[in-house]
């Protein structure tokens, strides 16, 4: 964070000073939730959670260097009080981000949202230095946490928004404004919490409302190719730049086809040239993330050739992301478990059967949460799709929705051995290392709470003796 003394800090959020001898004193250090993160001069920001309660950290976090402690209450060592933690985080980060002026760059969508947002991150960090969202921390917490990460050498904030209702990009847009605003697309990712897709795409909207107008330099960068983004044109002063397969939109991919590895290929046209892209990332769904990065990119002044060089080279930075590794022994392992919806649901077994020509491939899948009542027939959906693309084996792993999984399969023709149902990760490890054989493709993929990246490690030590070799 760029330094603040502890006294700025305290006006900006409203606080008041506890055991601190000289208020003067400043924060050189970032500023931090998790204890093990603390280094000398860092601001040790205590929330008090379920289970673990930050103030107990405090006397060790000063000791291990923090300048102070952002409290809700007194805890013996220098702390800034305020109210509520969480709201005077917020407040500092917009203090923070105002102070410093730089380009903040804001995404949002249904699906892609972090791939997205690594693939900006690696293509602005050629033209200027960038901080961009770790992970999917990208709520109330997380983002400004986030912001606060930069410094005065920082150009480009790239900031991930999510959502779970109506008004809560609108709040995090309110801690971090933004310049530029991308909407990728309005799936059924959170559908149940929502209650429909209208919904979704009002509360995906509140980030281009946010924008400021086209004079004032603000851009809103939307999907061409999904209606329902495409109409938050109406809802922003700022300028539209669509991105697309469309003719109609200003970034957009020609010529698009998939290597025999599974990796997609374009031709990408934007309004001041074009150039051609062949990515390291796995799947055709990558194509839309890239044009998304490359509509940000022309318009931060990035020419063609400079943005098809990034996209060529980019990987991925968050793990469990379609995390492709090959054992010694030549079975590979596409670890996409971080989370799952309907729409990367789909886009991942596209990717295996691409990936998987002439090979034998493996789904294994489970339960996608917060779907509501759609949950039935998105499973169903996904079980059906996986026979439709030829997926040798679907294993369902799980209760309830996994049962549905199968259920779709079978719907669809696939009896026998082509897909089972088992109770738990340590069943689809059993069954897997009993019968998987050199060249097969493994896909892992399900919500975040179901844990199945432990099916895909496990499956990596099991493999034969040596290094893996990751892609």
């Amino acid at each position: 964070m760029i330094a603040l003394s502890l006294a700025e800090i305290s006006a900006v959020v409203g606080g008041q000073t506890h055991d601190i001898p000289d208020p003067s004193v400043q924060i050189t250090g970032p500023v931090v939730r998790d204890s093990r993160e603390v280094v000398p001069g860092s601001l040790f920001v205590a929330f008090a959670g379920e289970r673990v309660d930050g103030h107990d950290f405090a006397q060790a976090v000063v000791g291990a260097g923090a300048a102070a402690v952002l409290a809700s209450r007194p805890v013996g060592v220098p702390a800034i009080v305020v109210e509520d933690v969480q709201t005077a985080l917020g407040a500092l980060a917009r203090h923070v981000v105002q102070k410093l002026g730089t380009t903040l760059v804001a995404l949002t969508g249904s699906a892609g949202k972090t791939s997205t947002k690594d693939l900006i991150a690696q293509v602005l960090r050629r033209k200027a230095p960038t901080v961009w969202t770790p992970g999917s921390l990208n709520n109330e917490i997380g983002l400004p946490l986030t912001a606060l990460s930069a410094t005065e050498e920082t150009r480009f904030l790239v900031l991930e928004m999510g959502a779970r209702g109506i008004g809560h990009i609108r709040y995090l847009t309110h801690l971090t404004p933004p310049k530029i605003g991308l909407v990728l697309n309005v799936g059924t990712a959170h559908i149940g919490e929502f209650g429909g897709r209208e919904q979704i795409a009002l509360a995906k909207g509140e980030l281009v409302e946010a924008l400021p107008p086209s004079e004032d330099g603000g851009a809103a960068i939307l999907n061409a190719d999904d209606p329902l983004v495409r109409a938050m044109a109406s809802r922003t002063k700022a300028k539209v730049v669509l991105f697309g397969e469309s003719d109609e939109a200003d970034v957009r991919a020609e010529n698009v086809r998939l290597t025999d590895s599974g990796q997609p290929s374009f031709s990408l046209h934007t309004p001041s040239g074009c150039s051609d892209v062949t990515m390291r990332l796995y799947g055709e769904h990558h194509v839309s993330n890239a044009l998304a990065a490359a509509a940000v990119a022309h318009e931060l002044g990035m020419s063609a050739e400079e943005i098809a060089t990034a996209l060529s080279e980019a990987g991925s930075l968050s793990r469990w992301r379609m995390e492709v590794t090959e054992r010694p022994d030549g079975v590979t392992i596409v670890n996409d478990a971080y989370n799952a919806n309907p729409e990367s649901m789909r886009a991942a077994l596209r990717a295996l059967a691409a990936m998987g020509k002439g090979r034998r491939t493996w789904a294994v899948l489970g339960k996608m949460a917060e779907l509501g009542d759609e949950a039935l027939a998105e499973h169903d959906a996904v079980g059906r799709l996986a026979v439709r693309l030829n997926v040798g084996k679907l294993v369902a792993v799980g209760g309830r929705e996994a049962a549905w999984l199968q259920l779709g399969a079978y719907n669809e023709g696939s009896w026998g051995e082509e897909s089972v149902h088992v109770s738990d990760a340590q069943a689809a490890v059993d069954l897997l290392r009993s019968e998987l054989r050199p060249g097969d493709v493994v896909l892992v993929k399900a919500s975040r709470s179901v844990g199945l990246e432990s099916v895909a490690q496990a499956l990596l030590e099991s493999g034969a003796e040596g290094e893996v070799a990751a892609r």
